[in-house]
């Protein structure tokens, strides 16, 4: 098996073919893997040394790219050799033990309630908007990812049970509650949504084309509908999703319903807004105790 080139387009083709990997996937492993062949040159790859990826490693953290990028890249690499070596001579996984450099968690950027406020008790003026309107009033209601509301089918309302079903990811499926504010603004839209909508398209959310919406479309008209209301900063669907969580966590306490609700995997993922609420805590407590207060 050539080490070079050719491995790397017949580690692709047998990513494709043996495990089905989406097209979106073999894109994310060619350009991880045109990066290791950058970056070694002219060596060859089946002849690289762990001193060599641990240089690499340094060499794109100085160029400012992420821990978060870095570690993709090294899981890339890994894949890659492990594969090369049950399929040609090779002396070492040059990647084994390679750690990327520490990433530094940052919080979640979460709007304040009378920010939510201020953006979701804007009246809409047309039928789009409306439909604007209960995208976001969902959201902000049920904690959705932005993929999940993209792809809901009007099938997954059950607006009599205030229930909104949806697929997260790895196909998981969960039912959330759906808020009395959200239940009303999705009425409002179902009530026009035949106007727009053509024959037979099953999406909860069309475009004025009449198909269902992007997630792309979501992201730029809920940051058209932040810039009218002035709220001074950039609102993206994400951040509905950690303000809910965020929220929620503030007034409930219950980390286990916030993870269910949000649909993580782990409690540990959920764990971060224990820390935002930590902070709000802090600044309330700085305002309000006597002995908190510089004299």
């Amino acid at each position: 098996m050539e080490p070079g080139d050719a491995g790397v387009s017949a580690f692709l083709a047998a990513l494709a073919h043996e495990r089905n990997a989406s097209a979106h996937t073999l894109d994310a492993y060619g350009r991880d893997l045109q990066t290791l062949t950058q970056l070694a040159s002219d060596a060859p790859l089946a002849a690289l040394q762990p001193s060599d990826i641990r240089r690499f490693a340094m060499q794109l953290n100085s160029r400012g790219q992420s821990a978060r990028s870095i570690a993709r890249k090294l899981s890339a690499w890994r894949s890659f050799y492990r594969w090369l070596g049950a399929n040609s001579p090779l002396a070492q996984n040059p990647c084994q033990g390679v750690r990327p450099p520490k990433r530094r968690r940052d919080l979640p950027k979460v709007l304040s309630i009378e920010q939510v406020g201020a953006l979701l008790d804007k009246p809409a003026d047309d039928l789009l908007e409306l439909r604007d309107k209960a995208m976001f009033e969902l959201f902000y209601s049920s904690g959705l990812r932005l993929a999940e509301l993209a792809s809901l089918d009007c099938d997954g309302m059950r607006l009599a049970e205030r229930e909104v079903t949806v697929t997260g990811k790895r196909e998981k499926t969960r039912t959330v509650p759906l808020g009395a504010k959200a239940h009303a603004a999705l009425e409002v839209w179902l009530g026009g949504r035949s106007a727009l909508a053509n024959d037979l398209e099953p999406a909860l959310f069309v475009s004025r084309r009449g198909s269902r919406i992007t997630p792309r479309a979501i992201e730029l008209r809920l940051e058209r509908w932040a810039g009218r209301q002035g709220l001074g900063q950039h609102v993206h669907p994400h951040m509905l999703r950690h303000s809910f969580a965020s929220h929620l966590l503030q007034s409930s306490g219950d980390l286990r319903a916030v993870q269910e609700m949000l649909g993580h995997a782990s409690i540990s993922t959920t764990q971060v807004y224990t820390h935002l609420d930590y902070q709000h805590l802090a600044k309330v407590y700085d305002a309000a105790h006597p002995r908190a207060k510089k004299q």
